[in-house]
């Protein structure tokens, strides 16, 4: 309820308002209000019977009618309208490392190649949602961003070398950033999935996005089973609070990543910009319910005095 707010706040100034006319409206309808000036309270109250019927009018369940009412027409709100022209999946964005390391054979084909088979593969699994590319080394490069064309990717993916990167090496902390700002210009939340053979970036350039990025991380290690570069990529997961997914033939690690996206939460509320979703009309069967209690059988007891 974190979101909760009512779309027309400006409403609630009758609230006041409201119980300062029911103050009044009881005062006016007072069967005592004439005595009142002519004979001391103390005696007053000792003279009079049935106010406990008086009390217990129908008037305070019309003040508490209008209140609710009041709050229906406010327009309480905590979430926003479901949009027509979208799913409810959020993008996912894969950061592929370019780098000279991943043309390693161990064994055939070389990790790069395995890595282009495994977008593939991801690229089926994740037909019809979102899913953009961003390749990095020594620098990072937006490819594609989130398009419901999964095929485009695999196919943009399969042109990635090292031959066409800028600079050598292993910015992987430039890759996330430029996944964190693409996500955020799309408004959708989403995830990160890495696809990396090992992580050399400096653990300084790492710990800081931990907290800055605020979406969910994923590793596939693309390298040989129980390398020894597994451990440089279970440090960068420790320090940036991501999982790492071994590579697997049967498709495990696919499974496993499809599974961690679809999790991955959406944008903040508010953040599209969309319409909220009206919810004062579920307090109108309360109003009705109030007035109805209004109507009871009055009593045959009278105030005297």
């Amino acid at each position: 309820m974190s979101s909760f707010h009512f779309i027309r706040p400006g409403w609630l100034l009758l609230v006041p308002l409201a119980i300062g006319l029911w103050w009044l409206w009881q005062r006016r309808a007072d069967p005592l209000r004439g005595w009142r000036g002519q004979i001391e309270p103390a005696l007053l109250d000792a003279l009079v019977t049935g106010r406990d019927a008086v009390k217990s009018g129908p008037a305070r369940w019309v003040l508490g009618a209008w209140l609710v009412a009041i709050l229906a027409i406010a327009g309480p709100t905590w979430r926003l309208e479901p949009s027509p022209f979208a799913d409810d999946a959020t993008p996912l964005m894969i950061l592929l490392k370019a780098d000279v390391s991943m043309e390693t054979p161990d064994p055939a084909p070389s990790r790069l190649e395995r890595a282009k088979l495994k977008i593939t593969d991801l690229a089926e699994a994740r037909k019809g949602q979102p899913l953009g590319l961003i390749a990095y080394a020594g620098s990072a490069h937006l490819v594609l961003p989130p398009t419901r064309d999964t095929a485009v990717v695999a196919s943009m993916a399969a042109e990635i070398g090292p031959d066409i990167m800028p600079a050598a090496g292993d910015r992987l902390d430039l890759a996330l950033r430029e996944a964190a700002r693409v996500l955020a210009e799309g408004a959708q939340g989403g995830s990160i999935v890495v696809i990396t053979d090992s992580v050399d970036t400096e653990s300084t350039l790492l710990e800081p996005l931990k907290k800055e990025l605020g979406l969910p991380v994923h590793f596939l290690a693309i390298n040989a089973p129980d390398s020894s570069q597994d451990a440089s990529l279970r440090t960068a997961a420790r320090t940036l609070g991501a999982q790492v997914e071994a590579l697997d033939v049967e498709g495990k690690d696919i499974a496993a990543i499809i599974r961690h996206a679809s999790g991955a939460p959406l944008a903040k509320a508010g953040a599209q910009g969309g319409r909220w979703q009206e919810a004062g009309y579920w307090l109108v069967p309360l109003v009705a319910l109030v007035l109805l209690s209004s109507f009871r059988r009055e009593s045959n007891e009278e105030v005297t005095a």
